[in-house]
């Protein structure tokens, strides 16, 4: 361990204890620093308190309502179904309460100091916390990032992902404002649930930054669930109708709603902690600005996860805290690699993807070849439901290397997890080739697709 300075109280002062924050503090406690960790909300941070389990858990609801139906087409007489929403919310609670406990005593079980109350930089080793001033050798930034509001007239009667954990009721008409994995996933989940959705978007279309048979195939699925989905329109007014709203939106349409949700972006949650005045350089929207290795312009400061504004996921600020912790207290230095990182999108039916999309891998300049599949899953055969999975790889022509794959269907981000691997090793297509499927499954698919599309030139010439 690098050794610390005595006139401090602590070798390493964590702000924030979200899942990045905690592996840091976790693990540069059992490599010997003194460690206290600032958190002014719940220990587990957005992705264990008001982001990925409670959002995941809400999905496995959605999902029953069309588990039930699609049942009676394999023999199963099931009775009418009803979703009591306080016990489903009830529930969720109690298992978050839980996790809460758990990363709580990780800390105390490492040894790490918890302090569950606002931090603020006083300078670059000191931090004002709990009416204390608290001198750190080194300071680790995870305070993650917030959802973004808008301003017309009347956004303050809208709430964000963050309040719609705590709803007292299962509203029975949503408007939901956003595209991108947020605005989709609860919009399939509020849709499941069954309220009435109306999903609205400003783009062209939804899931913006990811591949355009993905994006094409998950808006079509929407609509199929029976998502009212309205791109190019994006809300000008709301007012207050008695319990309910009414939305004026951009095209001059107007529509009545009993919940408004924006979901347009977070943006990284370092206003008001010090940052500046510690000497940590920000960029234009709030993110702290650092290195390969997490340091930040001042050379005693790091920042990990959301805050950075890199690839924003919770997997992705874990392996950042451990980067940092192994390199800054255990004499292991390595740096987080965010190629060819996987991610999926919990909507219905779900998508995952790893690598580049395929305007992505063209824009690199290199020739491609392009696989794709659709096709109706094995189970819908019998229950008729009208429902297609899309598997797509996106192969550098010259080396023959898969840089991408992309699926939208049941199963898509369980599937997407084995995939990644093969691409994160340089897999080549015929690697793929040479790979016996699972029969019968969708993910047989990745390995059976023989025949690239036409290129986009000869495609437009036929």
């Amino acid at each position: 361990m690098r050794a610390g300075v005595a006139s401090h109280d602590y070798d390493l002062f964590v702000i924030g204890a979200g899942s990045g924050g905690v592996r840091a503090a976790r693990m540069a406690a059992q490599y010997g620093a003194r460690v206290a960790v600032a958190e002014e909300s719940r220990v587990g941070g957005t992705c264990v308190i008001r982001g990925c389990i409670p959002k995941k858990l809400l999905v496995y609801a959605a999902h029953f309502r069309d588990e039930f139906a699609d049942a009676r087409a394999f023999g199963w007489a099931v009775p009418e179904a009803s979703l009591d929403w306080p016990t489903l919310i009830a529930n969720k609670d109690r298992e978050i309460d839980r996790l809460n406990g758990i990363y709580k005593r990780l800390l105390a079980d490492a040894g790490a100091t918890l302090i569950e109350a606002r931090a603020v930089l006083a300078d670059a080793h000191t931090v004002e916390v709990a009416a204390k001033r608290i001198t750190a050798e080194t300071i680790l930034v995870a305070v993650g990032a917030w959802p973004e509001r808008t301003s017309e007239p009347g956004a303050e009667y809208g709430i964000t992902s963050n309040e719609a954990f705590h709803l007292p009721v299962l509203p029975r008409r949503v408007v939901v404002a956003g595209g991108g994995y947020i605005a989709v996933e609860f919009a399939s989940i509020f849709n499941g649930l069954g309220s009435r959705v109306v999903q609205l978007y400003r783009g062209e279309q939804i899931l913006r930054g990811f591949d355009d048979d993905v994006r094409n195939t998950v808006a079509g699925e929407l609509r199929k669930q029976g998502i009212d989905l309205r791109v190019g329109t994006i809300i000008a007014r709301t007012e207050k109708i008695g319990e309910a709203y009414r939305l004026t939106l951009s095209d001059g349409s107007v529509l009545d709603t009993d919940l408004v949700m924006y979901a347009i972006g977070r943006r990284p949650n370092t206003a008001g902690i010090g940052l500046e005045r510690a000497g940590v350089r920000l960029d234009a929207v709030g993110a702290v600005v650092v290195d390969g290795f997490s340091r930040s312009s001042a050379p005693n400061i790091y920042a990990i996860g959301d805050c950075t504004n890199r690839v924003n996921l919770t997997p992705v600020a874990i392996k950042e805290g451990a980067a940092f912790a192994d390199t800054v207290f255990g004499d292991r230095p390595w740096a987080m690699d965010h190629d060819d990182v996987p991610s999926a999108v919990f909507s219905q039916p779900p998508a995952a993807v790893v690598g580049l999309s395929e305007a992505e891998a063209r824009r690199r300049g290199g020739a491609v070849d392009i696989y794709k599949s659709t096709f109706r899953p094995l189970k819908h055969t019998l229950t008729g439901r009208d429902e297609t999975t899309m598997m797509k790889l996106v192969v550098d022509r010259a080396t023959q290397r898969v840089v991408g794959a992309h699926m939208v269907g049941a199963d898509a981000p369980e599937i997407i997890q084995g995939v990644a691997i093969a691409v994160k090793m340089g897999a080549t297509k015929a690697q793929f080739d040479r790979t016996v499927g699972i029969h019968p499954s969708a993910a047989e698919e990745f390995v059976l697709m023989r025949k690239p599309e036409p290129d986009p030139v000869a495609e437009a010439a036929q």
